[in-house]
């Protein structure tokens, strides 16, 4: 790995270079589909420079309309049997250019996935992002972020939990070691590489730490521009991944593996001026202007609404049990962790901590869903109520959806997502909810065979 690290590729420039000197083989084009995964190909080093380079890449138009097992599902408007699942091509955004670290002569570049006349598919994910960001643009407004992703480590192998049928894994560690040193050190060797690799990949990582749940751990990066966040959010999953397959073992971003603590990915957001200056700060004494308490108010007024984007899945929605740390109040509190929205930090530093998203969200989605709620509230000067002091589980507040019908309920009512999001994004995000539901429907789970097989 230290070998490796050597080789820091930040622009297109020194990409060819590397090339050309033949430290570089292999590229890899990746653009993240809906559930979140980076889909794409490696292409052959001089081919990408004598072609790619110029012309990008391009791939099946159903990566925006699969389930998360790549079946064809219907209901999509984008793409379907019957307009024969055609091509869309994968458009190189150069400044994301970086080398992988844990692969031989390996770089990455992130791709935006555009139709035939090079125009950005409106309901991919990063597209649904930068849409957002470019009415933040238009407002005088930049936004900057940062994603907290906790992970589970087993010491099994992928191969070898997938014939256990991910039952009786063996978890790096056996109790909690949140904050624990010891229980870091147990798997220095994953979080090491995990954390060398990053930095060549040109990603500021900041710490590592132990969590709740047997064997979790946290992986901590400085905040950036939302866009480049979100990008490196992407390739971090990806290769965290890839780096415990290299050592023999496994881990986890679901949402709730098991009866224990979930994992989040808390998301920290903020926005400032286009010179830089701090928006949410103020001279009152909670620290907030006005616009930062109506950018809270419009984050909380929208949640509901907005939770399909921060809990994708059937399992997003376990997470939310009172006293776990994952919130179940649509609260907002000045470093409160019993609410869904807490506010940290100071001056400069201020901002809301979103604590609703699991460890599967789609982090160009959750993020593009904060802008468009914060920005919402901010322009319509919405007024914030008190912040909540105490134990948010034991209040009366509305509260997160439980299930995934609710929110797709709530997803599909809204006018606000209709507006901010358009039509196509609304009935396309829904219909992924929809295959999400109907194949949990008829799934049999181990639960109902304990419980029912004799019993019964």
């Amino acid at each position: 790995m230290e070998k490796t690290l050597t080789l820091m590729i930040k622009s297109i420039e020194e990409l060819k270079s590397a090339i050309e000197r033949g430290d570089i083989d292999t590229v890899v084009v990746g653009a993240t589909d809906m559930q979140g995964r980076l889909q794409g190909k490696r292409i052959h080093a001089p081919f990408f420079i004598a072609d790619t380079l110029k012309n990008g890449t391009e791939g099946c138009n159903y990566l925006l309309a699969v389930d998360i097992d790549m079946n064809t599902v219907q209901g999509y408007e984008v793409t379907s049997w019957e307009s024969g699942y055609g091509d869309m091509g994968m458009s190189l955004d150069l400044e994301t250019v970086r080398t992988l670290p844990w692969h031989e002569k390996t770089a990455f570049v992130t791709a935006d996935l555009v139709d035939h006349h090079h125009h950005d598919i409106s309901v991919s994910p990063r597209a649904i992002l930068k849409k957002q960001l470019a009415r933040l643009e238009k407002a005088g407004m930049v936004a900057l972020c940062g994603t907290e992703l906790e992970f589970i480590v087993f010491n099994d192998s992928y191969e070898e939990a997938w014939n256990k049928k991910y039952n009786d894994l063996i978890p790096a560690n056996q109790y909690n070691v949140d904050y624990s040193l010891t229980g870091t050190a147990r798997v220095e060797k994953l979080l090491r590489e995990i954390r060398l690799g990053m930095a060549g990949a040109n990603m500021i990582v900041e710490s590592a730490k132990g969590e709740c749940n047997f064997g979790q751990h946290e992986i901590a990066f400085r905040y950036l521009d939302a866009l480049a966040t979100c990008d490196n959010h992407s390739i971090y999953k990806m290769g965290a991944k890839e780096i415990a397959s290299n050592q023999g073992c496994s881990l986890t971003f679901m949402a709730k593996f098991n009866e224990r603590e979930g994992n989040s990915c808390h998301i920290h957001l903020s926005f400032r001026d286009k010179k830089g200056n701090p928006i949410l700060a103020g001279e009152a004494g909670d620290g907030l202007s006005k616009e930062g308490r109506s950018y809270i108010a419009g984050i909380q007024k929208h949640m509901r609404e907005l939770t399909m984007l921060f809990a994708p899945n059937i399992n997003s929605y376990k997470r939310y049990q009172a006293g776990t740390f994952a919130p179940t109040a649509i609260k907002w509190g000045r470093d409160n962790r019993t609410c869904a929205l807490r506010l940290v930090g100071h001056g400069p530093s201020l901002r809301v901590e979103n604590r609703v998203p699991g460890g599967d969200v789609n982090p160009y989605l959750a993020v593009a869903g904060m802008i468009a709620a914060g920005l919402d509230g901010i322009q319509k000067k919405l007024p914030l109520e008190p912040a909540f002091v105490g134990n948010a589980y034991a209040s009366d507040s509305e509260f997160v959806p439980h299930t995934m019908e609710m929110a797709q309920k709530l997803w599909n009512e809204s006018a606000f997502v209709k507006e901010a999001f358009g039509e196509e994004v609304q009935k396309h995000y829904s219909n992924m909810a929809q295959v999400e539901i109907e194949a949990y429907g008829k799934a049999v789970t181990d639960w109902e065979l304990v419980r029912n097989f004799e019993r019964y």
